[in-house]
């Protein structure tokens, strides 16, 4: 679950916000999740790099289940920055919105989702994964550092 949520998260933060919303892109708050989404990847593969070579340094297994502590609110605060950065252009243009009436008689607003989604990020992202590693990392090093 953890990780097909993390890659609905991600292919939402770049096709369906940043890369569709041309005045988000220039946003700080981008870079913060991108730099945190690189840093983290980097760690992960070389982690697993390693490990396939059997020769695993106690620092690259340290920084993967450690960097996350510092990692994963930067990560979440960049993409609900950018999300809230996303909610004017949202709200005045219509962007993804079926308004009613129409022959499927259906609506949706994006706006509204967007919120929603913002509304989701802690309990369902942030304290679901927190605890997720959490546990890793005392099964994998031992103890919480």
């Amino acid at each position: 679950l953890g990780q097909w949520l993390t890659l609905s998260s991600r292919i939402f933060m770049v096709w369906l916000i940043t890369h569709s919303i041309k005045p988000i892109q220039n946003e700080e708050s981008v870079v913060l999740f991108l730099v945190a989404w690189t840093v983290t990847e980097i760690t992960r593969y070389s982690f697993y790099t390693f490990s396939l070579l059997d020769h695993l340094p106690y620092f690259i297994k340290w920084a993967r289940y450690n960097f996350f502590i510092i990692l994963y609110p930067v990560g979440v605060v960049g993409e609900l920055l950018t999300i809230y950065a996303a909610l004017p252009y949202v709200k005045k243009t219509g962007m993804f919105s079926i308004r009613l009436p129409n022959k499927y008689n259906v609506s949706f607003d994006y706006y509204y989702f967007l919120l929603i989604t913002m509304a989701s990020y802690i309990p369902c992202k942030y304290m679901k994964m927190s605890g997720h590693f959490c546990l890793i990392l005392e099964h994998t090093l031992g103890k919480v550092i």
